[in-house]
């Protein structure tokens, strides 16, 4: 008898994922309508591929579609991938 088990990927934020791997954006997790606003502003949203290029003290430079940003702690603790 063989048990299948599927592949089941643990959802974590831009705080801790890996410099330059590729990850689709699963979800933005805040409630704050203008932090929303804002990421979606910068092509942030779910299904949308990410790469976190560098990382700094007080957050990350990612890249989103064809440009690069630096975001803060906060920003990239509300992005889930």
């Amino acid at each position: 008898m063989v048990i299948k088990i599927p592949n089941r990927v643990k959802a974590m934020n831009l705080t801790i994922a890996e410099e330059g791997k590729e990850y689709l954006i699963q979800r933005i997790d805040t409630d704050d309508e203008e932090l929303n606003s804002f990421l979606f502003s910068l092509g942030c949203y779910s299904g949308e591929p990410i790469t976190v290029v560098a990382r700094r003290k007080g957050g990350c430079t990612v890249s989103i579609k064809d440009g690069r940003y630096n975001i803060d702690n906060q920003l990239a603790e509300a992005i889930i991938v």
